[in-house]
């Protein structure tokens, strides 16, 4: 079953960071124990490793898929004059894999909000072939465009999306 794009819509995914698409493949994300659904909390240490992706279908077939991770609320959601920062690029994910078996361009960098509640958006393209080399990459992390890394690479729409929210995690209390 192919999520539906409702919660994104909510979320101001579509509009902040994609465009409208028709979701056409499966993805799962888990934070260490925790299963990532649309719009759930996630503490910054609970993903300060890599998520664990799993592109869902048949490892039989060809399909190759890129994942985007960003922030479309640095710093600060009422003030995202860095929108958006790029935490995470993998290209060459096959399907029926998950992200380990793709090829990292950008590497990780998990949530590290300073004030409010920041949205940490992951974004699945289908790929035409293999990458082999020819990505445009990012200058930097702040101010990437999700969607004009999506065109100068040929991607087009998201096949799939999923966000959730993060927040600064209390300083543990000093005796």
């Amino acid at each position: 079953m192919v999520r539906s794009v409702e919660p994104l819509v909510v979320g101001q995914v579509i509009g902040d960071v994609l465009d409208m698409f028709t979701p056409a493949t499966e993805f799962t994300v888990r934070c260490g124990a925790k299963q990532v659904t649309n719009g759930c909390n996630v503490k910054p240490s609970a993903a300060a490793e890599k998520p664990h992706v799993q592109v869902l279908g048949s490892r039989a077939s060809s399909n190759l898929y890129t994942l985007v991770m960003v922030d479309p609320d640095a710093p600060s959601p009422s003030e995202p004059k860095l929108r958006e920062w790029l935490h995470w690029i993998v290209v060459d994910i096959p399907e029926g894999s998950d992200a380990t078996k793709g090829r990292e361009l950008v590497e990780y960098m998990g949530p590290q909000p300073h004030a409010g509640i920041h949205r940490y958006v992951l974004a699945l393209f289908k790929q035409e072939g293999a990458v082999m080399g020819q990505t445009r990459l990012p200058d930097g992390r702040g101010n990437f465009s999700t969607r004009q890394f999506a065109a100068q690479n040929g991607l087009g729409l998201p096949v799939a999306a999923l966000y959730f929210n993060s927040q600064k995690e209390p300083a543990a209390r000093k005796r």
